[in-house]
């Protein structure tokens, strides 16, 4: 029997997603958990994966079109089935406004007009290059922006993962944000070879204006709402980082180079058992009541184009430190390459923010809506620290938990920090 494909909901927030492409065409043969299309929220372009297996009947939706969470996307079934019933095919991409059609693909094709108000700033688009080489390095978004806006592919110089050219390039060509053709860059790189007096500097730079991405609107909405209805407070502890340091060393001697433990895979592990004897901290608040939630999902907060996204590493508290290292580095690699998993982003019940790698001394982090309290994690550096009555050196690491004061309270963040403290300074307690 048929089965209806939904467009899937990607986080509690998410509303609509915008269809990128069809990974797989009508007619061709799909296994359950085969990709079947991309499509792209506020926080990703994501893999959506086939619920069950089965023939590809009827796509009901053309790629560029906004669909709301749950409405039908594509039909799978078996081969001659006969779809009754299905609804009707939508249109193209939306207008700003919603209510034009989808233009021709002779239309489409064309490079839209530009307002006369912004004639004078905005570059006229390149003619339009329709079938880029699939030898080129892009995101399936880009080559569908190019294509719909007329950009020629092969005149970007990417600046995603590898040079691999993504949405942003294309929206900086398209705003005359001063992005780089290849022309350009060799230009550059003939430039850094001369002497320092031999490059021409220019004595004025004008303004630049970019246009946010959908990742960083999104971040703006979801944290202007969390400062402005979440009563936060803040406890800040100073970890005594040796044994930890030097636990990490013995460990790491044991494996191979792809899979070496970090400072904060050791972190994610003494938080959710830390979590554990403070469940008031791993909640949600629904009106009057606190929901303590029964899984500890960690949050890790993951540096992409464009904005953070935050990866989750289900039931934390349950598994060892390289299946918790594994997973991180595989589901941010996802992230900063735009192809993460619905269950990589979904089901987080406490968030991590970790700049250590940066030098940070310490910091504070906005929570993560609908979660209680979110840790932030600075760097753990050698400093001078008395023991004994002697100045000697030492290993700290400065931590600072963002509690929602309408769920807990400073006695109780405090005392959560202090048990963090007993797996971060005794790391041995988190092998047995």
């Amino acid at each position: 029997m048929a089965e209806i494909i939904n467009m899937p909901k990607l986080g509690f927030d998410m509303a609509e997603g915008v269809l990128v492409r069809w990974v797989k065409n009508v007619g061709e043969a799909i296994n359950k958990g085969d990709v079947l299309a991309e499509i792209e929220t506020d926080k990703a372009t994501v893999e959506v994966e086939s619920a069950v297996s089965g023939v590809v009947l009827q796509h009901l939706v053309d790629p560029g079109a906004s669909v709301p969470v749950n409405d039908p996307i594509a039909v799978v079934g078996a081969a001659g089935e006969k779809v009754e019933g299905a609804p009707a095919k939508e249109g193209g991409p939306k207008t700003e406004a919603g209510s034009q059609p989808a233009a021709s693909p002779a239309a489409a094709s064309a490079p839209e007009p530009v307002p006369a108000s912004a004639a004078a700033t905005t570059p006229e688009p390149a003619s339009p290059v329709l079938s880029p080489s699939p030898d080129l390095k892009a995101s399936p978004l880009a080559r569908k922006v190019a294509r719909d806006k007329g950009v020629d592919l092969g005149a970007v110089v990417g600046t995603g993962p590898g040079g691999r050219i993504v949405r942003r390039d294309i929206e900086a060509a398209l705003a005359g944000a001063d992005a780089p053709t290849k022309d350009q860059g060799q230009k550059t790189e003939a430039a850094a070879a001369l002497p320092p007096s031999s490059v021409l500097r220019p004595s004025f730079v004008p303004d630049e204006t970019i246009q946010t991405t959908k990742l960083r609107q999104a971040i703006g909405r979801r944290l202007v709402e969390s400062k402005t209805t979440i009563p936060h407070f803040y406890v800040t502890h100073e970890y005594k980082m040796e044994a930890l340091m030097d636990l990490r060393k013995q460990l790491n001697g044991y494996l191979p180079d792809g899979e070496k433990l970090s400072v904060n895979d050791f972190i994610l592990k003494a938080v959710a058992l830390s979590l554990r004897e403070f469940p008031n901290l791993n909640a949600t608040l629904n009106g009057d009541k606190i929901i303590r939630k029964g899984g500890v999902n960690v949050g890790v907060a993951v540096t992409v184009p464009g904005g953070l996204m935050t990866v989750v590493v289900k039931d934390t508290d349950q598994k060892p430190l390289r299946q918790i290292s594994s997973e991180v580095k595989t589901m941010a690699a996802r992230a900063r390459d735009g192809k993460v998993k619905p269950e990589d982003v979904d089901g987080s019940t406490f968030s991590t923010s970790n700049l250590g790698m940066y030098d940070v001394e310490d910091f504070i982090a906005i929570i993560n809506p609908p979660e209680a309290a979110i840790l932030a994690i600075s760097s753990a550096r050698e400093v001078p620290v008395v023991s004994g009555g002697q100045v000697v050196p030492g290993w700290r690491m400065k931590a600072t938990i963002s509690v929602d004061h309408r769920v807990s309270d400073g006695a109780e963040a405090a005392q959560f920090m202090q048990a963090l403290a007993k797996y971060i300074e005794e790391p041995v307690r988190m092998l047995v």
